[in-house]
């Protein structure tokens, strides 16, 4: 009997095939930058705190839990998020949002102080010399008030990340002029932005390789952060180029809901990396991650999104089911699972599903029963089987029981 690693041949890996020798972690942005989204609802504390345990289920290391310099509801929330991590004993740790001003950063240290935990805090500034143009900065302006930032924060005891805006546009004489600066003053983690979605993976590669570059200078022990947008639809290709080029830390959202198009995808980063074989974490909690996220934000998940879109694991094609029964009548799961699946549907606590359809073999119709415990009488099936063939699409259980029924 063959092997289960001889029945695929796998052109994504190679003998000399690259793996990280640093272990990748994740910043989850959906509670900030996820509801920036101008399609989204800013959800209820309690539906947050239920989003915050699902991250710390599957395995994230930080999440992004607002911007308290927006005003007293993001104090009182990030405060109440901030209670919960440590009175549930959570894993992941909280970090905030921060323009490089004082008055953005002195409430992350008020809350940071009163609930007795230390926040990360995320302090920004535009990068890009279009940006420069439009807000009318010179790089002096840009690294006073870089300076002042970190400084601050770092004197409350507040851990940084200093975070560039649109870095993927910016020249490479600001770039190292403001993450020196930023290293100098005390941050122990630097934030690379694809802010608009501008970066292709060939360009981020180069950029997170350039940033690699200036902080070996420095011999200062500092993370390298990768924060992506999808404008482009190349999100998740550019954060897996990121990752190869030395970004230890991958920022992303639940369904990539953020700004505009959004950001990199959380769950599609997370199933990516675990076939890589680059991550072990447990993801069967991972439907219910995004669904939570998607009905606490009121966005519907599209039939068709990966994993765990409706039709991830769902078919009525007659070819593509018979294989799939084949391989269960043969006992063998794993190869039920992969046969017409390039996505093992275990791994997330999912099935494959097999419906009845214009498209199905009477084998789909006989599974479907047989799963359900009704006797699949030749008469049954032959009639389910011209019903399906007569339809415009694949049917409903009601139909069928309907149908069933009235035999």
């Amino acid at each position: 009997m063959q092997k289960h690693n001889e029945l695929i041949y796998d052109w994504n890996t190679t003998k000399e095939d690259w793996k990280p020798n640093f272990q990748i972690l994740f910043d989850d942005e959906t509670l900030r930058d996820g509801i920036q989204s101008p399609s989204v609802f800013d959800p209820e504390i309690e539906k947050k705190i239920k989003i915050l345990h699902l991250m710390d289920e599957l395995g994230i290391h930080t999440a992004n839990i607002g911007l308290p310099g927006a005003g007293p509801r993001a104090v009182e929330d990030v405060t109440v998020l901030c209670r919960e991590i440590i009175s549930s004993k959570l894993k992941l740790t909280p970090n905030c949002a921060a323009r490089t001003l004082l008055k953005d950063i002195e409430p992350i240290a008020q809350i940071s102080q009163k609930v007795g935990i230390a926040i990360e805090t995320c302090t920004f500034i535009g990068s890009s010399p279009i940006r420069q143009f439009a807000e009318n900065w010179t790089i002096e302006q840009m690294l006073t008030h870089t300076r002042e930032a970190v400084t601050f924060a770092v004197k409350n005891n507040l851990p940084v990340m200093y975070v560039t805006e649109d870095t993927t546009r910016a020249t490479p004489e600001n770039i190292s002029k403001l993450y020196k600066t930023a290293i100098e003053c005390g941050a122990k983690r630097i934030c690379v932005c694809d802010t608009v979605g501008h970066a292709t993976p060939e360009g981020t590669f180069n950029l997170v390789s350039f940033v690699k570059k200036i902080v070996d200078e420095t011999g200062e022990d500092v993370g390298i952060d990768w924060h992506g947008h999808s404008d482009r639809g190349l999100g998740l290709a550019n954060a897996l180029s990121a990752i190869k080029a030395g970004a230890t830390r991958v920022h992303g959202t639940a369904l990539g809901i953020g700004e505009r198009i959004g950001n990199v995808q959380m769950d599609l980063l997370l199933v990516n990396l675990k076939l890589n074989g680059w991550i072990n974490n447990d993801l069967t909690a991972l439907p219910r991650y995004c669904q939570t996220v998607a009905e606490a934000v009121k966005i519907p998940i599209p039939l068709n999104y990966p994993v765990i879109g409706h039709d991830a694991f769902r078919t009525g094609t007659g070819v593509h089911a018979a294989a799939v029964i084949k391989a269960i009548n043969k006992g063998d799961h794993w190869l039920a699972d992969r046969v017409y699946s390039g996505v093992p549907a275990e791994l997330f606590g999912l099935h494959q599903i097999i419906e009845i359809g214009p498209m199905s073999g009477e084998s789909n119709v006989i599974f479907w029963l047989e799963k359900r415990g009704i006797k699949p009488e030749k008469e049954l099936v032959k009639g389910l089987f011209a019903l399906a063939k007569a339809s415009n699409h694949v049917l409903t259980d009601e139909e069928i029981y309907r149908f069933i029924n009235q035999f």
